[in-house]
């Protein structure tokens, strides 16, 4: 049975792109109260098919797919240059495929402005009138107003003009910034991409005997199974440990795992593998919001996964991607000690121009990383990790960062690490690690 909640939102996806919704409206319509109205809409904006705009309100506009999230909506557009939408309101669900600065002659400008553009020009009305005539969308800089006609044209195309308080400049970098966080979000793994659906999933429904389990244990070779109830809600998590000795004819509600850890479909799966790692299990139970059975993720999966992550071209840079480049293994006469070189560069300091401490230890995990890569140990986990001894270290100054492997077992591993630069020690650091076994 659906919740009223689950209603609501299928009661908004159901609703054509572009109509205006509202908390008073849903909870007339539904009959629900005005709270779970709200909920449900804010659940729904987190989805991301709908968008809150001040002074407009709030509109479905169409769920990105993951490979085009890099293309913004207008609503989207206007939430990020703080604009106000003089007029084309229901066009706030299009999308741009690219934006066009006009800081020429109209002529000249309306050579590169096509359908789906859109045209960031300051107080030119015969620019924005043009604009709109070819299909694009316009965004005003410096907080310009616009004619009555161009507001009536712009309503009449379903286009929206859209002014803002900045200027040309800043509004094209808070576009380019928008654009580029949404590439590096779209490197990201998530759950939803290695996923094992539903259908292809095995399960056990809590009222069933423990010679269920044998049986499917016997036709497909697994021994760990959700549990779940008539309506697929997660209960428990049964393995061999738990049926071994047992009476085969018991309910499995009896010997089960209760309240077992599951993940979303929006949980990252480097967060999943350190779930996994930490709690030693091999597979975990994906679920809803009602912590309903979506399917599962496997130890397996999740390694082979994030192994082929790393072998990907990166189209948004973090932070962890430029240390990834700047770090180079260095050439040592005696082929004994492995050792790591880095350059400071100035994205990579803090206020006082010395190298910031996220990516001083971002750097040393990297370099251990790298070391038992070598040693062909595989994926780590980083468990523990304490710098016991630090130093600044200058803007432009180059420092290699020698690990020293102290102690390897089979799951466990312990570094330490040494950063020099200029000849003087900068930092230590000791690091626990556990091998993600193959």
């Amino acid at each position: 049975m659906t919740t009223k909640h689950e209603q609501i939102l299928q009661y908004i996806q159901n609703l054509p792109i572009g109509d205006k919704i509202s908390v008073r409206q849903i909870a007339k319509e539904l009959g629900v109260s005005e709270g779970t109205a709200y909920r449900a809409i804010k659940d729904a904006e987190n989805k991301g098919f709908v968008s809150t705009i001040e002074r407009v309100g709030t509109i479905r506009i169409e769920q990105k797919r993951k490979e085009n999230i890099e293309r913004l909506t207008f609503a989207e557009i206007v939430n990020i240059v703080d604009g106000q939408v003089l007029g084309g309101k229901s066009g706030l669900h299009k999308t741009l495929n690219k934006f066009v600065i006009g800081a020429m002659e109209v002529e000249a400008m309306m050579r590169y402005t096509e359908a789906g553009n859109l045209l960031i020009v300051g107080n030119r009305m015969k620019a924005q009138k043009s604009a709109l005539q070819r299909g694009a969308a316009v965004l005003i800089t410096g907080g310009f107003d616009t004619g009555d006609d161009v507001k009536k044209l712009a309503d009449e195309l379903e286009l929206p003009i859209i002014s803002t308080s900045y200027d040309t400049f800043t509004v094209a970098t808070l576009i380019n910034r928008a654009i580029f966080d949404q590439l590096i979000k779209k490197e990201i793994l998530l759950v939803e991409d290695i996923l094992i659906p539903i259908e292809q999933t095995y399960y056990l429904k809590v009222n069933e005997p423990i010679q269920k389990w044998y049986e499917l244990n016997e036709k497909y070779r697994h021994t760990r199974f959700p549990v779940v109830t008539d309506d697929l809600k997660v209960e428990g998590v049964v393995t061999s440990k738990d049926v071994i000795s047992e009476d085969r004819t018991r309910p499995l509600e009896k010997v089960m795992t209760k309240q077992p850890i599951t993940v979303t479909l929006k949980t990252s799966v480097a967060t999943a593998s350190h779930i996994m790692i930490w709690e030693g299990i091999e597979l975990l139970p994906v679920v809803d919001e009602q912590n309903r059975l979506l399917g599962i993720i496997s130890r397996q999966d999740v390694l082979k996964s994030l192994q082929t992550i790393q072998r990907q071209p990166h189209v948004g840079e973090t932070i962890e991607n430029l240390i990834f480049n700047h770090l180079h293994k260095k050439e040592t006469t005696d082929g004994v000690d492995v050792s790591y070189e880095f350059d400071v560069t100035p994205q990579m300091t803090n206020q006082h121009g010395t190298i910031s401490y996220g990516v001083l230890t971002s750097t040393i995990i990297e370099s251990v990383h790298r070391l038992f890569r070598a040693q062909k140990k595989g994926e780590i986990v980083v468990e523990s990790m304490s710098v016991y001894y630090l130093k600044p270290v200058q803007i432009d100054y180059d420092i290699t960062i020698r690990p020293n492997i102290l102690e390897i077992g089979r799951k466990f591993g312990k570094v330490d690490v040494e950063v020099v630069s200029k000849g003087m020690i900068a930092a230590k650091a000791l690091i626990m690690v556990q091998f993600l076994d193959r």
